[in-house]
């Protein structure tokens, strides 16, 4: 099962055809024991030996207890001490490739709060790791009831779901949330897992990998994405900056693909 898993794994990040996808993986519904044995397991991988404390006072994670839809699963990481906290990390610890996504932050960032949508493909613990300034990683985590997310089919064909890929909008926040703003980008974020439903032929990966938001000329965030981010991918973060402005998007893909947008903050944010 872990050699199988970890083949798995290293196909998807690879963006090669995952062939495995029909040889029976399924959730690692244990005990506790073992879900921290895969926890043990996955953060090595990510970060090595350095050590990882509980993260309680520092950072926590909103999920649903048992998701509606695996393949729109919201998941709310907020930071408590955000002038501490330079990165977050996201593991979904049982999905076929757990490491979801790292947010690096910079000088127009604000940890605070930061909203994703992710594929869950098993019952699992999800984790978010605050890495702080100082270099120190602090851990909390949630248990998600879900089951499939990853292979969930998008629901159209597959040239409809690439129709206007890259396209953009922003959302944001009203007077009494003046620093909050929200992302939605048009992307299939193809697992490589998933059928399509003409065919009956898996469609091969492709999925955004890298997402920069920078207000005016400093970077709010850089997300580095994996094939658990959800199809369209929306995402909602507070910035730092409150003078007029204007975020700026570059987002790219592993098909190369990359796509630039502007958006000017709404005069009524900085009133």
């Amino acid at each position: 099962m872990k050699l199988l898993r970890d083949l798995i794994t290293a196909a998807l990040i690879a963006g090669a055809y995952p062939a495995a996808v029909s040889a029976g993986v399924s959730a690692i519904d244990g005990s506790e024991p073992e879900r921290q044995a895969r926890w043990q397991e996955i953060s090595a991988h990510i970060f090595g030996d350095r050590p990882i404390e509980a993260g309680g006072d520092l950072i926590t994670i909103e999920a649903p207890t048992r998701a509606q839809d695996p393949a729109l699963v919201p998941i709310t990481v907020k930071v408590l001490r955000k002038d501490e906290v330079r990165a977050v990390h996201l593991v979904i610890d049982d999905n076929p490739s757990p490491y979801a996504a790292k947010i690096s932050f910079g000088p127009a960032g604000d940890p605070s709060e930061i909203k994703l949508r992710v594929r869950v493909n098993d019952y699992t613990n999800v984790h978010a790791v605050a890495e702080t300034s100082d270099g120190k990683l602090y851990q909390t985590r949630i248990f998600v009831k879900a089951s499939g997310g990853c292979t969930a089919p998008i629901g159209v064909s597959d040239a409809e779901a690439l129709k206007d890929v890259g396209r953009m909008k922003m959302k944001f926040g009203d007077r009494d949330h003046p620093k909050e703003a929200t992302l939605m980008i048009r992307h299939p974020n193809f697992s490589g897992m998933q059928m399509n439903q003409v065919t009956r032929l898996h469609t091969s990966a492709r999925y955004l990998d890298r997402i920069r938001i920078s207000y005016g000329e400093e970077t709010v965030f850089e997300l580095t994405g994996d094939i658990s981010l959800s199809s369209d991918p929306v995402i909602g973060f507070t910035y730092a900056q409150s003078e007029q402005g204007e975020f700026t998007i570059h987002a790219r893909d592993t098909r190369g693909a990359s796509w630039e947008q502007s958006f000017a903050v709404p005069a009524r944010m900085n009133e």
